[in-house]
């Protein structure tokens, strides 16, 4: 992509932002007073703020970057992603509000040793470290990568800047800066995104009118087939694929379940799921409409994007090169917002609760917990950076987090519903989780394999669509752990309390 870089008053609007983050960081320190309130604001937040944090956790810069591109080169497919997030909310705040709120635990696993022992929380602590470091490596590398073009910032100076300013922020107000920050990072992705559809409208000559004729003439807003065939991206298989990853985000995510308990009620919680799926709907169809707005714009003007060869960089271009001075900064303020969502206090949490308290000093007290929380803050903050800066000059990682998050995920949802909704064993939960991992890295096995340029037999190649992995992978673990409970026993279900 060529080098445009921003004016400098648009550096400004942006160094002004990050200054806003340290800012909000060390204001909310002041009341992170003990380990509770650290860790769950004391269940004192509004709704409306926990759902404009978990909205802004849902619309990373790979969103923010990625949509417009796919929908630039190709058509719409991808967005029937979102349109299951409606389905994903009710069921959450039916089932999975109630049940997560009510249990009185604020790790998001610790059921998991209730029901089928310690070996089923450890595996999903591990699954959830293990994947959060490597989304926040992935999320600032790709930030990086977008805006080193516009600002002119070496890659590893915006990874470090973004990895140590969520670090510090979390470190120095907790949960409580975590939300109220996300509820910041929200007004400005959505104000930017607004700028850049109403930017991209004005400049494409014929306005909407245009950009929908010709999108319609060529078939830029089609969902994609809707066929039912299993062996390529169908709108049923995004559909599906979307469901899964919905679901394991309101079921499984400790960053997300450990958000809505920090609502001071049921009713709150609820109201924060359905502003999540409310807000995030429409923001990605705007995403997905200025892809298509740039298909046409940049149609009129074939010229304005030579030596332009990825999708995925025509977004970036034109933020630098037609939004104006100062706008501009705005909408990288925004794109910087769409990465600093942080889950760094979760993983502390789970560092303390999951393995600290359970492994080692189960009767810590409050000093030495927000001792372990901090510290545990910290070391993820550097392992997520350390991974971001081990990323620059790897090809492929975007396509290497989706097949690994696609591992870990399936493993985890399929165990959290096989406990919520059956009643098998320790044993048939064990054995339909080693059945269900073996699956799922077997569907991910090609692709992992292509990543080294190494191709394996036909014979041993997954006939499915790669984005069915998580799909499969949940449902292998519930139905081989409702069979086997047949022949290896029952456990004891608990019940959501509704």
């Amino acid at each position: 992509m060529p080098e445009t870089h921003l004016a400098h008053i648009d550096l400004l609007v942006l160094v002004a932002y990050l200054a806003a983050v340290i800012g909000f960081g060390w204001w909310f320190a002041r009341g992170s007073s003990d380990a509770d309130d650290f860790m769950s604001a004391s269940r004192s937040l509004p709704g409306w703020a926990v759902g404009l944090s978990m909205f802004g956790s849902f619309v990373s810069s790979i969103s923010f970057l990625a949509n417009p591109g796919k929908s630039y080169a190709g058509n719409w497919n991808a967005f029937a992603f979102s349109l299951s997030m409606p389905i994903a909310a009710a069921v959450a705040v039916r089932w999975f509000v109630p049940f997560f709120r009510h249990s009185g635990e604020l790790s998001a696993y610790e059921h998991l040793e209730h029901r089928f022992g310690l070996w089923a929380r450890s595996y999903a602590v591990l699954c959830f470290l293990l994947t959060q470091s490597a989304r926040m490596g992935t999320v600032v590398f790709l930030l990086g990568l977008a805006v080193r073009p516009l600002t002119g910032w070496p890659i590893w100076s915006v990874v470090l800047i973004t990895g140590a300013l969520m670090t510090a922020y979390t470190m120095a107000g907790g949960i409580k800066a975590v939300i109220w920050l996300g509820v910041l990072q929200s007004a400005v992705l959505v104000a930017g995104t607004a700028t850049c559809l109403l930017a991209v409208i004005g400049k494409t000559p014929g306005g909407v009118r245009e950009i929908i004729d010709l999108g319609v003439a060529n078939n830029k807003f089609s969902f994609g087939s809707f066929g039912l065939s299993l062996t390529e991206p169908t709108f049923w298989v995004i559909f599906a694929y979307g469901m899964a990853m919905n679901l394991g985000n309101f079921g499984t995510d400790q960053g997300f379940i450990q958000r809505f308990i920090t609502a001071r009620s049921d009713r709150e919680a609820a109201k924060s799921i359905w502003i999540t799926a409310a807000l995030f709907l429409p923001t990605s169809a705007v995403f997905f409409f200025i892809g298509t707005a740039l298909f046409a714009y940049y149609g009129a003007h074939p010229t304005l994007v030579a030596g332009i060869e990825k999708a995925d960089e025509i977004f970036p271009h034109f933020i630098a090169t037609e939004l104006p001075v100062g706008v501009a900064g705005l909408v990288v303020a925004a794109i910087f917002a769409a990465s600093m969502d942080s889950n760094l206090n979760s993983m502390a949490t789970l560092t303390l609760c999951d393995l600290y308290k359970r492994y080692w000093r189960p009767d810590a007290g409050d000093r030495e917990s927000m001792r372990v929380l901090r510290a545990a803050t910290l070391f993820w903050g550097v392992t997520g950076t350390s991974i971001g800066l081990a990323m620059i000059g790897v090809k492929q990682v975007l396509d290497t987090w989706w097949i690994l998050a696609g591992i870990f995920s399936g493993g985890v949802l399929g165990l959290v519903l096989l406990g919520m909704l059956t009643r098998a064993s320790n044993a048939a939960a064990a054995l339909a989780t080693s059945v269900g991992v073996i699956v799922v890295f077997w569907m991910s096995l090609e692709p992992l394999l292509k990543l080294f340029e190494i191709e394996i037999p036909q014979r041993l190649r997954n006939p499915l669509d790669a984005n069915l992995t998580i799909v499969v992978g949940t449902l292998t673990i519930f139905l081989v752990g409702l069979l086997a409970s047949r022949f290896l026993g029952r456990g004891q279900v608990r019940q959501p309390e509704l």
